[in-house]
């Protein structure tokens, strides 16, 4: 079934993407709970000229979008964590402290679902990358270090 999404569905789409899912789940998730709508000719017009709108208004959300990827990728953070003398870290290092130490250290605010991490965290000391999708056409790359504290 295509379905017009009605807002940024992790794993899915964006808002106002046409997406095709399983029956099922647009019928019993997606539309009950006002995440999408289904996709006829209708609501397609609708959505269309919607874009066309709104156009304008991307082009300079994308811009800034990258003007912020740009100050992200010169940054590198420094998230303190306490750790055994072989270099393990006691509990592990996630999104939220990435999310927070961009706050407390350079007053970026950014949201914590927005940043992605090859694992689901770091465990180690060292030197790691982590990737922010600020825009769905527009991706930064942070560079953090783990120190011991």
């Amino acid at each position: 079934m295509e379905v017009i999404l009605k807002q940024d569905i992790h794993n899915l789409g964006f808002a106002n993407d046409i997406v095709t899912v399983k029956d099922g789940y647009a019928r019993n998730y997606l539309i009950p709970m006002g995440f999408a709508i289904v996709a006829d000719e209708k609501n397609k017009k609708i959505n269309a000229e919607n874009l066309k709108q709104k156009s304008f208004k991307e082009i300079k959300i994308r811009s800034e979008a990258e003007a912020f990827a740009a100050k992200l990728s010169d940054i590198t953070l420094t998230i303190g964590a306490k750790a055994a003398s072989t270099g393990k870290i006691f509990g592990s290092v996630n999104v939220i402290q990435i999310a927070e130490a961009l706050k407390d250290q350079f007053n970026f605010d950014v949201d914590r679902k927005r940043i992605k991490l090859d694992g689901d965290s770091i465990k180690e000391l060292g030197n790691y990358e982590a990737e922010v999708i600020l825009h769905k056409e527009v991706k930064a790359t942070i560079k953090f270090e783990v120190v011991a504290e």
